[in-house]
């Protein structure tokens, strides 16, 4: 497999180099080589909440809104404080890990607040 990135329109990974862009056969997005390996540089950057501050590990966090767990009937509310988290590597797009009375989970950051 080629590691060339996937459309950022409509994420189908059939893509090829043009000149200084790379172009998506499928829906015909055309996107410059810079601008993907920037998108990808940033992918690696610091962890940020709700707010845009910085994430570490060991912070305390609150979170912003109700988040219903899949495939439960548990309900994580609003203004619940959770100690000590982490942020491990290669998570995907849940980027925290925390533990709370309910259980352990893998939340993204964009739902929580550094408290």
């Amino acid at each position: 497999m080629s590691n060339l990135p996937a459309c950022p329109q409509c994420t189908l990974e059939n893509t090829y180099p043009d000149g200084d862009n790379y172009v998506c056969p499928d829906c015909g997005f055309e996107w410059p080589q810079a601008a993907a390996s920037e998108a990808s540089d940033d992918a690696g950057g610091p962890v940020k909440d709700a707010n845009g501050n910085p994430l570490a590990d060991g912070d305390t966090v609150i979170l912003i809104k109700d988040l219903k767990v899949k495939g439960s009937s548990i309900v994580l509310k609003k203004g619940t404080k959770i100690k000590g988290i982490r942020l491990p590597e290669g998570a995907g797009d849940h980027e925290v890990d925390c533990k709370t009375d309910q259980g352990a989970f893998m939340l993204k950051a964009e739902f929580m607040k550094k408290a």
